[in-house]
């Protein structure tokens, strides 16, 4: 009785998972990495303040102001933050406030266009500390992050109308 000899080859990917990179893969790797680079670059960049160089890891303090229109008092920046506005407590509303900071502090301004009687365009601008808004339409907004790294008063203002302006003083 002959036994028949089972004959076994040798593969040379044997133990391999057999898993082949295909051109697609690389691609979608290679897009997915680098969009996830530029969200970071973003991301980063974002937390540099337009008077700095350097990304700040800490909140800012925010300041909420309306640029607005009424028949009576005419064009006017209206803030409805409660921290550094002069004679402001608990969310009373302040016309051409007169903002108080801190040397060093970092400082956010939120400026929405809520002109609904003649829906005209405003910005927001303070020069020594690099804040300059976009012409903004009815109901957009515009955040900008800044330091208050010089001690004084500042004037803020509208380009479009200058009636509208108001003073920041930093203090040491």
């Amino acid at each position: 009785m002959n036994k028949k000899r089972k004959s076994y080859s040798r593969n040379a990917n044997a133990g391999r998972t057999g898993f082949k990179f295909s051109k697609g893969l690389i691609i979608t790797v290679l897009a997915a990495a680098g969009i996830d680079s530029l969200l970071g670059y973003a991301g980063i960049h974002s937390l540099i303040p337009v008077n700095g160089t350097v990304p700040v890891f800490a909140a800012p303090r925010n300041s909420f102001i309306k640029a607005t229109h009424s028949q009576q008092t005419g064009y006017y920046f209206l803030s409805q933050s409660a921290g550094g506005v002069k004679g402001s407590r608990g969310g009373s509303a302040s016309v051409n406030p007169v903002y108080y900071l801190k040397k060093g502090s970092l400082e956010s301004v939120h400026l929405i266009n809520e002109d609904y009687e003649t829906h005209s365009k405003h910005n927001f601008n303070i020069d020594q500390f690099k804040v300059h808004t976009k012409d903004l339409g009815y109901f957009e907004s515009q955040t900008i992050t800044f330091i208050a790294d010089k001690v004084g008063t500042f004037e803020y203002y509208c380009t479009i109308h200058p009636e509208m302006r108001g003073t920041v003083t930093v203090e040491g």
